[in-house]
């Protein structure tokens, strides 16, 4: 009886947040059909009265949300920031997790301190010091830049987790045959890291793709670089009245959708490199 009621309140509590997490999705797509006019006089309701295409005509149409060379900058930006997150955050997992040096303790406890630490615009004029020290401009090509230098702490601390569920007789074996520590990396480990390289990679297109703060300030000069994300709020006030709530959420619809292909794609191999991952060792 007991267990009944554990598994009832279990599920309960798994359907609130469902919901939590479902509705605002569908309340942005249903939105995305209506007249401007019926969001703005009704918009506590979930259904269109009338469902129009217009919405999404027009934001494609319109002259400062540029969907195809948006996508393209978007789909380059978040393909790069995904290769280096992946690359720099398996190969320090694994120095942290295997390499043995001194300070390892004190270098990794200050990456794990940025997890709690969000300099957030504080940095900004910092980076653009640096960025004119190497006689670099603002654009879309320096962000890719600054990313690359930079370390997703988070991502590293998975890696480095992962890493050190895997038997060190892995490595052990690989020196008795002459592997040195960095081909111990890519022939031993990194092949066994492609269950957390997979939600790694997943957390990163998600993260660089909905990224908006620093495109906007890298590409303010060069719209021509702006992201799709970027493009969104050009259709804030593309008719130079009331703002325009239909065709922000239709764009948000449009740029929405190339994250839930991804998803739809990187979980299904996320989970066949679980069932891969779990036979190791």
């Amino acid at each position: 009886m007991k267990k009944t009621i554990g598994r009832v309140f279990t599920y309960i509590f798994l359907l609130a947040v469902l919901a939590f997490a479902v509705l605002p999705l569908m309340y942005t797509i249903f939105a995305s059909f209506k007249t401007n006019m019926e969001i703005l006089t009704d918009p506590g309701s979930m259904f269109p009265k009338k469902f129009t295409f217009d919405n999404y005509i027009t934001a494609w149409n319109s002259e400062n949300f540029r969907v195809g060379p948006m996508v393209l900058n978007s789909t380059i930006y978040t393909l790069f920031n995904v290769v280096v997150t992946v690359l720099t955050a398996s190969m320090a997992g694994y120095v942290f997790a295997r390499g043995n040096f001194r300070g390892k303790k004190l270098v990794f406890g200050c990456f794990l301190s940025l997890m709690f630490i969000q300099v957030g615009g504080i940095s900004i004029y910092a980076v653009f010091d640096v960025l004119n020290l190497v006689n670099l401009t603002s654009s879309l090509f320096s962000l890719m830049i600054v990313k690359m230098f930079g370390v997703q702490t988070m991502q590293l601390y998975l890696v480095k987790g992962y890493v050190e569920t895997l038997p060190k007789e892995l490595d052990e074996a690989a020196e008795i045959d002459g592997c040195s520590f960095f081909k111990i990396y890519y022939k031993i480990i990194m092949p066994l890291l492609l269950p957390i390289l997979a939600t790694v990679a997943m957390l990163s297109f998600q993260g660089s793709w909905n990224e908006y703060l620093m495109p906007t300030i890298f590409t303010v000069s060069q719209p021509s670089q702006q992201t799709l994300i970027v493009g969104l709020m050009a259709l804030k006030s593309s008719s130079g009245a009331a703002t325009q709530w239909n065709l922000m959420l239709a764009g948000s619809v449009i740029a929405l959708f190339p994250v839930l292909v991804a998803y739809a794609f990187g979980n299904r191999f996320f989970i066949s490199g679980l069932s891969a991952g779990a036979v190791k060792g």
